[in-house]
């Protein structure tokens, strides 16, 4: 699967767009986990718990945009994004989006 933040693909022509893609997940941290990233926070530098917690959630929306788009038919994405909101206090929504294409190369 062939995946760009840019609006093409060097080397490769689209033939065909097929529309908007996505792979969203929700993700929090359990009570020990919040408390140990608490604790992280208190000493300052680098927060290892919440670094590990955001990675994962935009590794699993990453993937599931993957399979989104391979259900569409598409061997690539053009223009990825992340996105991310907080949907209650301590709950996080990631998003992966694009424009599912199918490319050839030139």
């Amino acid at each position: 699967m062939l995946v760009t933040t840019s609006t093409f693909l060097e080397g490769y022509k689209v033939t065909q767009h097929l529309g908007i893609i996505r792979g969203i997940t929700v993700r929090s941290r359990g009570i020990g986990g919040n408390v140990m990233g608490g604790l992280q926070t208190v000493f300052g530098g680098r927060n290892t718990i919440y670094t590990e917690l955001c990675e994962t959630a935009r590794e699993e929306a990453y993937q599931l945009m993957v399979q989104h788009t391979q259900q569409h038919g598409a061997n690539a994405v053009i223009n990825m994004r992340y996105d991310a909101n907080e949907v209650l206090q301590g709950v996080t929504e990631v998003l992966a989006y694009g424009s599912a294409v199918v490319v050839e190369k030139i």
